[in-house]
């Protein structure tokens, strides 16, 4: 084993094997203002990520001199913050595109270290992200997945825990200008930066050090956990996730592959699925459990594979992630776990290396076999066990937050679970 990690290892300036650098780029030799570098006094700790420098800002020589920028200057008065005084402001790229059109992702690429570099040194409490070139500067490169644009993530505070900070997507004031006729654009951008500087006097969340809080169950230790899980003893309330050879259940050979049991949103069991029919009759009998309220993200995808591959039915179901964060916010594509882990937990991007050996091999067939044992052969058991064990942890601290917003106590409301 070598001495640093692989994230220790990338090259910075080459990640993807692309250099990524201002000669590269080469924006800086056209320009009046080169390389711009950060302004305010950020006397709030909230640092602003506008998209690029326009005309007017490229003659003076600072951010948010132009039409956009007397807007924000506007908004932000008008909740009571001073964008050159309490504020910290820079764009996601520091030097002004030719005629003013956006930045492209490679651009943006380039300057990406000297946004992150202003980050670290001067530790934002808030990062509000004005638009969508700010959002690929920063959740762009370490979200893996659709980013899609700003009507995604406007709205969200995210507690982001790789950067200490809590980000706040926005609409850019140039988008907000251009919508004139549409009153509610300018009301939810108001009402979205009015929730971002509400922040900057919030400490983030405490966060539990997730995969310590994980339990690896041996196959000899399954039949005490299992028993006193059905009977109650652990907990009336638990959240599960398997991990299985496919997206469905019903053709001839899949299986569920393990399973993840949180029981508080500090502890959870992880465990191969049981190998013995007398412990598979103890699973069987915590999954039908009446002492024990069930949840899950997407619960139909537990509830079939438990009904067709082990021949149980769990019950009683009381809360689904999924359905809760559709409840709660009905735009498409916010309600997976993993935007949900990041949106409302921080934690972003722990699924990467495990994704491509869940797809299925016929991507036009919905029965087909995965290669999630070519995972374990790769990675080890153990290594898949933690997936496991860290989407079973993550469920329930969201459904945690999840039943608070919506007033909903798993006890009381027992009796409608389903």
């Amino acid at each position: 084993m070598g001495f640093f990690t692989l994230d220790q290892t990338k090259s910075k300036s080459r990640p993807n094997g692309k250099v990524y650098s201002c000669a590269s780029c080469a924006m800086y030799q056209h320009v009046s203002s080169p390389k711009m570098e950060p302004f305010g006094n950020f006397q709030k700790g909230i640092l602003n990520i506008g998209e690029a420098p326009d005309e007017t800002d490229d003659k003076k020589g600072t951010q948010w001199q132009g039409k956009a920028g007397r807007k924000l200057q506007r908004m932000y008065k008008s909740l009571g913050i001073d964008l050159f005084e309490d504020c910290l402001n820079i764009n996601s790229v520091n030097c002004r595109p030719p005629k003013n059109r956006t930045p492209n992702d490679y651009e943006i690429g380039c300057c990406r270290a000297k946004v992150m570099q202003v980050i670290e040194q001067y530790k934002p409490k808030v990062i509000v992200l004005l638009g969508n070139a700010a959002i690929q500067s920063i959740i762009g490169h370490r979200w893996k997945k659709d980013l899609g644009g700003v009507t995604k993530w406007r709205g969200w505070t995210i507690p982001d825990r790789e950067l200490n900070a809590w980000v706040c997507p926005v609409f850019h004031p140039s988008y907000v200008d251009k919508q004139e006729g549409f009153k509610e654009v300018e009301t939810i951008w108001e009402q979205d930066l009015e929730r971002a500087i509400s922040k900057a006097s919030e400490p983030l969340p405490s966060f539990h050090n997730d995969k310590a809080n994980i339990q690896y169950v041996s196959q000899d230790e399954l039949p005490t956990i299992l028993g006193n899980l059905h009977l109650g003893n652990l907990t009336d309330l638990a959240f599960f996730d398997y991990e299985t050879t496919g997206l469905k259940p019903h053709a001839k050979g899949h299986r569920i592959v393990c399973c993840g049991i949180a029981i508080k949103p500090d502890h959870c069991y992880s465990f191969m699925m049981p190998k013995k029919k007398a412990d598979r009759v103890l699973f069987g009998r915590f999954l039908k459990s009446e002492l024990v309220g069930k949840g899950a993200a997407n619960m139909k995808f537990e509830h079939a594979w438990s009904r067709v591959r082990l021949g149980f039915s769990p019950g009683p179901w009381v809360w689904d992630t999924m359905q809760a964060g559709h409840i709660l916010d009905n735009r498409p594509g916010i309600t997976s776990l993993k935007f949900q882990a990041y949106t409302q937990l921080g934690v972003i991007d722990y699924d990467s290396h495990i994704n491509p050996f869940l797809i299925g091999r016929d991507n036009k067939n919905a029965n087909s076999m995965n290669r999630i044992y070519d995972f374990i052969e790769q990675y080890g058991e153990q290594e898949l066990l933690t997936y496991c064990g860290l989407d079973a942890l993550y469920e329930y601290q969201l459904g945690l937050i999840q039943m608070k917003e919506l007033g909903f106590n798993p006890k009381s409301n027992r009796a409608n679970a389903v």
